[in-house]
């Protein structure tokens, strides 16, 4: 590989923002947050609003998850 063209690949803590799971991976990614894991080491702490611990399809539940109002602007619109 040509060296200096290519991202930093680095231990990142991905971090559902609904559930509040965490996993620990590698990823190009940086962030100016950090975390501290349970290897007591500090990583980059990356947030995200829908992971596994969150999806309708890998939980079995229907979840509704609103970030920007959708929800309640189609309640207002139709009735309910």
């Amino acid at each position: 590989m040509k060296a200096g063209i290519h991202p930093e690949y680095r231990d990142v803590v991905f971090q559902d923002v609904t559930t509040e799971f965490q996993i620990l991976t590698r990823s190009t990614l940086g962030s100016k947050e950090t975390v501290k894991w349970e290897d007591g080491n500090e990583y980059p702490l990356i947030k995200v609003d829908i992971s596994s611990a969150s999806h309708p399809f890998y939980t079995g539940k229907h979840k509704i998850v609103d970030t920007s109002g959708r929800v309640d602007k189609f309640r207002k619109r139709y009735g309910k």
